[in-house]
């Protein structure tokens, strides 16, 4: 039997018992038609650090051969040799940085991927999740298949490799044809490139220009570290495929209408990116403005957590009138806090991350912004923190609604046992949380924020389903694994003849 879907996904639950930070599984990114394509792609991975720092990975292709290098760390400690950017040569390049949130840390999980195929070599770097992954893997080893890897990734690599069609754009388009989920890919063949985006758009891809080369990147911020034009979004259930006769662009999904993912500006992107023609730092201080009329405080400072709440507590000060403040820094220059032996050693971790700017905290009313609120094991030890700096309140605010349900489509979430807004009311929150006062961004605020009346019930506008439960696709592994655990059948068995 195989493994289950939480056993090979579930990487919430091995973190550092202080990080309870959000985490998208990774970021994407590739070039097509320049000379030492690898070189300009480690400096794209650069930019998109911050979608996965565990592990990164470039593949390149000279036109005849395929290079690739993979490894564990940061894309400044993995790629700063100049020889080994020069051993992955070639016109053409893709890269990924990685979380592990399907599959595990294990290197055999760290993309780029390759495999070689009857009509020749294709690497392709995943951003997303797979909802039938663990349907489509039982299915394809049951028929011969033979995996090196627990990734989705690789799902897609052995559908490509079994399509029937002739032209390698075709067999990835009847690959997409069988997958569920959000996702953004990108490959390279001997002759060129092809990026794709999941049919609602839930997870996000642009196209840019440097020179006479075409770019696929998770976010603009990618382009501008390398210097290119931003060009326009893929679009949502759109593949592109580039080669030496430029860009070709193909819909070969029923049209649907768009949900990007929400937490793309609540949390995941870079604030000078733009995600669908909206300005992440924008619309996150346009976020603070909305929760500064929601839930007002008497206080007398506003201060971010930094750095993710810092643009939600400008808006928040514009709107409200309140003063500003850093009464946290944030020290960059730490890695995972280390497990100590006893509790009150483990309390003091926060520090490693978080100290208090004492003469701006003391004696203040303070009126704390963090952008979520998931377990809230970090966001007490903050809130002990600054009265401990001396602060006579703390009103603590979140600049996006309570998050109730679990994410399927990338985000390393806790399930749902293990999220504070699904167990607790807002009053037991506030307890837990020993804050003055807890208000939570509302989900029509939200969408006020991005630029709308507030949500449509019938036909929504965004992903959200982790503030809603209304979850935008067919999750089939879930229902596999209800029906298996309703039947007691095995789930490799169930997946065969589902």
């Amino acid at each position: 039997m195989l493994t289950s879907p939480s056993e090979l996904s579930d990487s919430f639950v091995s973190r550092d018992p202080d990080d309870d930070s959000l985490r998208l599984e990774c970021g994407v990114f590739g070039i097509y038609g320049m000379e030492d394509a690898s070189a300009v792609t480690a400096l794209g991975l650069h930019a998109l650090q911050h979608r996965g720092q565990e592990a990164c990975g470039i593949a390149s292709c000279d036109g005849r051969r395929f290079y690739t290098e993979r490894s564990h760390g940061l894309v400044s400690d993995v790629f700063t040799d100049a020889d080994l950017i020069k051993r992955l040569q070639g016109h053409a390049s893709i890269g990924h940085t990685r979380y592990s949130t399907a599959g595990g840390s294990h290197l055999r999980n760290v993309q780029p991927m390759f495999a070689d195929l009857d009509s020749g070599g294709i690497a392709i770097a995943h951003n997303g999740n797979l909802t039938n992954f663990m349907f489509l893997r039982t299915k394809l080893v049951a028929e011969g298949a033979i995996f090196q890897s627990t990734s989705d990734s690789e799902v897609i690599l052995h559908l490509i490799a079994r399509s029937r069609s002739i032209k390698i754009i075709d067999r990835f388009i009847d690959t997409l044809r069988d997958i569920e989920g959000g996702y953004a890919l990108v490959a390279i063949t001997r002759k060129g490139m092809i990026g794709a985006r999941d049919p609602l758009g839930i997870r996000p891809l642009v196209i840019g220009k440097l020179g006479h080369a075409y770019v696929l990147a998770s976010e603009t911020c990618a382009l501008d570290m390398i210097g290119a034009v931003f060009v326009r979004d893929v679009e949502h259930g759109e593949v592109v495929q580039i080669d030496e006769d430029g860009l070709k662009s193909f819909k070969p999904f029923e049209r649907k209408a768009a949900r990007p993912c929400l937490f793309e500006y609540v949390y995941f992107a870079r604030p000078d990116s733009v995600v669908n023609g909206k300005s992440i730092y924008e619309v996150r201080k346009a976020m603070g403005r909305q929760l500064a009329i929601e839930h007002p405080a008497d206080a007398d400072i506003v201060v971010p957590v930094p750095d993710s709440g810092v643009p939600a507590s400008l808006g928040f000060s514009e709107e409200s009138g309140l003063p500003f403040e850093l009464g946290i820094i944030r020290n960059h220059y730490v890695g995972r806090t280390f497990i100590q032996p006893t509790q009150n050693i483990r309390d003091l971790g926060v520090r490693k991350k978080h100290s208090p700017n004492r003469v701006v905290l003391e004696g203040k009313k303070v009126i704390l912004i963090d952008d979520s609120i998931v377990r809230g094991t970090t966001s007490v030890k903050i809130v002990r923190m600054v009265r401990a700096a001396g602060a006579k309140e703390v009103h603590l605010r979140s600049a996006s609604p309570p998050i109730l349900w679990p994410d399927y489509y990338g985000i390393d979430m806790p399930d749902r046992a293990k999220l504070l807004a699904a167990q607790h009311s807002i009053e037991e929150m506030r307890q837990m949380l020993e804050c003055d006062s807890l208000g939570f961004l509302s989900v029509d605020g939200l969408y006020k924020a991005m630029g709308h009346d507030g949500r449509n019930n019938d036909q929504p506008q965004y992903t959200d389903h982790y503030f809603t439960g209304d979850y935008p696709t067919r999750l089939t592994d879930k229902e596999i694994a209800a029906e298996a655990e309703a039947s007691g059948q095995q789930l490799s068995l169930l997946a065969n003849t589902h």
